[in-house]
């Protein structure tokens, strides 16, 4: 297999996951996904940032392209593990799952929404991707590989385009 193969591969694998991450970005706002309210630390339990509409954006949109995934892979012959709506939605399950904790974790050590938290705020959401979906489709330990490393030239880029047009507050 080229790398190039196995890049597409990669990224066609976990493109459900890809696109629950993203769809708050361009879908989200509106109420607090915890509410405004505090953990018992005195912080909040998520922050603002973290929205409803954005959780259900997500899990809505990921579903989504997981079920046209399973359309065209019973299609049109694709050499690739077989696609379902069930895994569309455990990975962006997943993908949600993984930034959440992310922000728990972040809001705990003190960070306010929107800052930095090198590595766990790239493959948070891929990582609980993965895991999640993994019943499903078991990915070969190089597309693993393969997708953490894209993801991790591939997040900030992404969020750098974001914070440029104006979708994000920062450019991570």
């Amino acid at each position: 297999m080229s790398i190039i193969q196995l890049i597409v591969e990669a990224l066609y694998l976990y493109f459900p996951a890809y696109v629950a991450n993203a769809a708050p970005v361009l879908l989200g706002g509106g109420r607090p996904l915890d509410g405004g309210r505090l953990w018992r630390d005195g912080r909040p339990i998520l922050g603002g940032h973290k929205t409803l509409r954005g959780v259900l954006s997500a899990l809505i949109l990921g579903t989504l392209t997981g079920a046209a995934q399973a359309y065209i892979s019973q299609n049109i012959p694709v050499d690739l593990p077989g696609f379902s709506p069930s895994i569309g939605l455990l990975q962006s399950l997943g993908a949600i799952l993984g930034d959440l904790s992310t922000s728990f974790l972040k809001r705990r050590l003190g960070l306010k929404p929107g800052s930095m938290l090198p590595l766990l705020d790239q493959l948070s959401f891929i990582l609980a991707a993965i895991a999640l979906s993994y019943p499903l489709q078991r990915p070969t330990p190089s597309r693993i590989v393969a997708i953490l490393l894209l993801t991790l030239l591939l997040h900030p880029l992404t969020n750098y385009i974001a914070y440029l047009i104006g979708l994000k507050g920062e450019p991570w």
